[in-house]
């Protein structure tokens, strides 16, 4: 059985998430954030990066969420939740799960970690606000003729870009893109969703 260690409010959300989707059974364990909001000691001694989320599987130890869930939907979802390998589709889908975490992130999290500290120098904002309407644009553009990235179907890649889209809804990025907060809204509202949400907490704290 799959142990997962889940951080409060943290992206450990997208694989309980999946765990949930999936039905399989997993040992949960939870780990609450400081004072500070940082994560706790224990967790170094599960993974180096003392990060969330992280999987046990038997010997071996995985981080890293765009893995973690590839590993899982392969192993022991008999690889619904993504195109088949081999297919353009499988190659599209695993360029829109990357995407999250590699080049969207970068922008939306610098401007939630601005909102959060009390804010970031014009200098700083000018140099994130191209990229950070290109990134809205493209992810919106995406979605205005389909329900989920790759159509009318849930994929790993739509779980990986919930956490996100979530943190650019709490840092009021969104006005001017209403394809996203719907997005948001139909991944949020389905069943396996509330599920893990109430297992593990929300994604974010409240406001």
């Amino acid at each position: 059985m799959i142990t997962l260690h889940h951080l409060s409010f943290s992206r450990s959300s997208r694989i309980l998430w999946l765990m949930e989707e999936l039905g399989l059974e997993y040992e949960l364990v939870r780990h609450e954030r400081d004072a500070r909001f940082k994560a706790p000691a224990a967790l170094r001694a599960v993974h180096p990066l003392g990060k969330a989320p992280v999987i046990v599987d038997g010997n071996l130890v995985l981080a890293e969420s765009a893995v973690i869930l590839t590993y899982i939907n392969d192993r022991y979802g008999e690889g619904r939740l993504a195109p088949p390998p081999g297919t353009a589709g499988h190659y599209l889908h695993e360029e829109w799960l990357h995407y999250a975490e590699s080049t969207a992130a970068f922008p939306i999290m610098t401007m939630r970690i601005g909102a959060i500290t009390g804010g970031m120098s014009e200098a700083l904002r000018a140099f994130i606000a191209p990229t950070l309407a290109a990134t809205l644009d493209h992810i919106a553009a995406r979605l205005a003729d389909r329900p989920y990235l790759m159509g009318e179907a849930l994929t790993l890649a739509d779980i990986q870009m919930c956490y996100l889209i979530e943190v650019a809804a709490r840092t009021g990025l969104l006005g001017g893109h209403p394809a996203l907060p719907a997005y948001l809204e139909r991944l949020t509202a389905r069943p396996a969703f509330r599920r893990a949400e109430a297992t593990g907490g929300p994604m974010m704290p409240p406001e």
